[in-house]
């Protein structure tokens, strides 16, 4: 049985722990893999090689950050049809529809690659008399998002992404009923030169995701699911 693995570190590692969930083609319930609910200290180190990676990540020139965003949109273009076969067997979509999953992500990478004018302060001059004003764009250090199973491609590249590019590093949870598809994204995004580090991934449910809540060093978190769960995230976000 395919063991789904965490990718910690720049590296894909199986977990430690003890439990597991099956990953199950909802078409013929034939169970594809099982995923681990990441241990306390696996989802603690995920976030402390985040936070190392940071240190230097945020001072590479978003240029170069950029073109990683540009190959990688390629290497998706690429491996479309691919990440939509993934897709249909772990979430039971059509291929059309899966299609487009993979597609609407694409078209975040890609405004991901215009980084460098979307992170341009503004400068004026003469606000007041003898005043002038700027503002700068800086990154906030280690970021986090938690996806829903409906789309498995799309959502976790609104994300990370984005706040990779803008200088931030990001620690992954993706939906444990679907988490085959996210984790050959992690493999693309690879491929196309993300340094270790930028980039961990974490496997679980509520545990995992209110280790991350609460912990210190998350500075900025992004969520997709039902308005019950927005109103938890919300109110443990302003408890820490």
């Amino acid at each position: 049985m395919h063991k789904v693995p965490l990718y910690i570190g720049g590296e894909m590692r199986q977990s430690e722990t003890s439990q597991w969930l099956d990953v199950v083609n909802p078409a013929n319930q034939e169970v594809l893999a099982q995923v681990p609910m990441a241990t306390e200290a696996e989802v603690t180190e995920a976030i402390a090689s985040a936070k190392e990676a940071f240190q230097t990540w945020k001072e590479v020139p978003v240029s170069e950050r950029a073109r990683i965003m540009m190959r990688y949109a390629q290497l998706l273009k690429d491996h479309h049809d691919e990440l939509a076969t993934i897709i249909c067997h772990e979430l039971g979509k059509t291929f059309e529809d899966a299609k487009g999953d993979v597609w609407r992500g694409i078209e975040v990478v890609e405004q991901a690659a215009n980084a460098p004018s979307n992170m341009m302060g503004e400068t004026v001059s003469n606000v007041a008399r003898n005043i002038d004003t700027y503002s700068l764009i800086q990154p906030l250090g280690v970021c986090a998002g938690v996806t829903p199973f409906n789309f498995p491609a799309m959502i976790p590249l609104w994300m990370f992404p984005l706040a990779i590019v803008c200088g931030n590093t990001f620690v992954l949870k993706p939906s444990e009923q679907d988490p085959l598809t996210p984790m050959r994204l992690v493999e693309l995004f690879e491929e196309a030169g993300a340094p270790k580090g930028v980039l961990q991934v974490v496997h679980g449910t509520k545990g995992q995701v209110d280790q991350l809540l609460e912990h210190p060093d998350i500075r900025a978190i992004s969520f997709v699911g039902s308005l019950v769960l927005v109103s938890t995230f919300m109110t443990r976000a302003r408890q820490t």
